[in-house]
């Protein structure tokens, strides 16, 4: 009788957890988020300095951390990678990038999401690394720990991302505009003597020819003239209130089957209007929720 009532105990306690929305399972999923480092937008400001930073290019990727034992997406969620990808990394922090390749960033979404991964499609992903999650010194020392790590461990898919200097804004800006016109995103930058720390900071801060936002869709527009029966263009919201249309950016495909209603987009931009509205805004992709 009293293994019974125990029993009844763990489920009326599971079933409570379940009915109050699981604090417990979700307070511990919370605190597996890393506590990344993350960018802010280079504003070619004269008094900023690209000297005063190492360069590298902006990957359009997934980005991922390594704790040592378990490769997780920037929320936190584990990565479905097949057992032979992890093995053999480093016993250390890494942060960088599962990548596929310039301009493959859905096919890459498509193979990451899934829960059972495919060793073919694994095969062609690339774990692009370029910080080491609190360890100590300065960027500059720890890129150097970083190559030594990854060239220990001697795995092909695991690579170090390229880092350069540049002298000034003109070198940057030729920099940019060959890795845009070779299909790549931007550049980043980050602070050679910064210390490691997380949150969102000047120590890194990318470049591109592009601003870029997100954006809720509202509402269709239908098409006319050579868009016509398809879509025209989406209303979109911002997070402070202000609604705009986008629309170029569209596959043929994405006019047929647009984003759907209550979903988010990315766009990109080149500046704010006086009224503070994106000037031509161009949709890039629905968000991907990793």
């Amino acid at each position: 009788m009293l293994r019974v009532w125990r029993r009844f105990f763990v489920i009326t306690l599971a079933l409570g957890l379940l009915l109050r929305g699981c604090p417990g399972v979700c307070a511990t999923e919370a605190e597996k988020r890393p506590d990344l480092l993350l960018a802010g937008v280079y504003g070619w400001d004269e008094r900023q300095n690209p000297s005063d930073y190492w360069v590298s290019e902006k990957y359009d990727g997934v980005r991922a951390t390594w704790d040592g034992e378990r490769l997780r997406f920037r929320s936190g969620r584990l990565v479905a990678a097949p057992r032979w990808f992890v093995e053999g990394l480093p016993l250390c922090a890494l942060d960088g990038e599962l990548w596929l390749g310039r301009q493959g960033f859905a096919r890459l979404a498509g193979i990451v999401k899934k829960k059972v991964p495919v060793d073919d499609e694994w095969r062609q992903v690339r774990f692009m690394v370029f910080e080491l999650p609190g360890a100590e010194g300065t960027f500059t020392e720890r890129i150097e720990q970083l190559r030594r790590r990854i060239d220990a461990a001697g795995l092909p898919w695991l690579k170090m991302v390229e880092q350069f200097r540049v002298a000034d804004n003109k070198e940057l800006r030729q920099r940019l505009d060959e890795t845009v016109r070779l299909g790549g995103e931007g550049l980043m930058l980050h602070r050679a003597e910064a210390l490691y720390h997380g949150g969102r900071s000047q120590d890194l801060l990318k470049v591109k020819q592009w601003l870029d936002s997100e954006a809720r869709v509202i509402a269709y527009r239908s098409g006319s003239g050579k868009f016509e029966g398809v879509l025209g263009a989406l209303e979109v919201e911002t997070s402070e209130g202000r609604r705009f249309f986008l629309g170029t950016g569209f596959s043929a495909a994405e006019r047929r089957q647009p984003p759907a209603l209550g979903s988010t987009v990315t766009y990109r931009y080149t500046g704010l209007t006086a009224s503070g509205l994106p000037r031509f805004p161009a949709f890039v992709r629905v968000r991907q929720e990793f």
